[in-house]
């Protein structure tokens, strides 16, 4: 799927890779990029539609909805990141309202208009989605959940909707700021998660680090496994 012409909406938009991600649309021709924040944000691209959205409102996200008209591309890029160490089930709850229902939310109230358009899901995840990392570990334990629900949404939904999965290691941002360690920039992760929309690649590992992984991901136990599993589903046909 070309990112060219298409209608496209980005969760946590206001800064970081979500920010970066409304830049790379806007670059490759994206016909409306939806940027939902939780404030009010301005832009002076014309194809930009601001979207008050935080994803764990229920209101807000039936007021998105009735704000897009069609919609090709949806991004689950909003997350919330703690450092925590397991002694506080706040914490815990906190991540996986924002990083697991919060995706879950946004993606079942724009389902009907990404399987009109025949679309694509893309959630921005994380490679602790496969191994923990302890200092953030209500993170971890959200982000892995979140690609339980990918891979469940990507057998559930074949041949009507795509899903993909992006996996970033480290990532310069906000988020990642008390973390010492190589970090790759939101601009080159986004341009590398919409090549991997391109490319159709259901795993999408957007850096140097993750994709260090990527291959024997690919081709490893745990992916046949995935894969064996979703074929006990009937997927709908494919039509040209």
């Amino acid at each position: 799927m070309t990112i060219a012409d298409r209608a496209i909406l980005v969760t946590g938009a206001n800064r970081g890779i979500g920010r970066a991600l409304v830049e790379e649309a806007l670059r490759r021709g994206a016909k409306r990029v939806y940027a939902g924040t939780r404030q009010p944000l301005a832009h002076l691209d014309r194809r930009v539609t601001p979207l008050t959205l935080d994803v764990t409102n229920a209101a807000q996200i039936r007021g998105a909805v009735e704000r897009v008209e069609s919609l090709d591309i949806l991004i689950n890029n909003a997350g919330l990141a703690l450092y925590d160490d397991l002694s506080d089930r706040a914490a815990i709850e906190q991540s996986l309202a924002v990083n697991l229902f919060g995706t879950y939310g946004v993606t079942q109230a724009f389902l009907p208009l990404l399987t009109r358009s025949r679309g694509a899901i893309v959630n921005v995840l994380s490679v602790v989605a496969h191994a923990a990392l302890p200092i953030v570990p209500a993170y971890s334990i959200s982000k892995a959940a979140a690609f339980s629900l990918s891979q469940s949404l990507r057998a559930l939904l074949a041949g009507r909707v795509r899903v993909h999965a992006a996996l970033p290691g480290p990532v310069d941002t906000d988020m990642s700021r008390g973390f010492d360690v190589p970090k790759a920039s939101p601009e080159s992760v986004a341009r590398a998660i919409f090549d991997g929309v391109e490319k159709g690649e259901e795993d999408i590992f957007p850096d140097p680090m993750s994709d260090s992984l990527a291959e024997s991901w690919r081709s490893g136990a745990v992916k046949a496994l995935e894969r064996q599993f979703a074929a006990l589903v009937a997927a709908e046909p494919v039509t040209s």
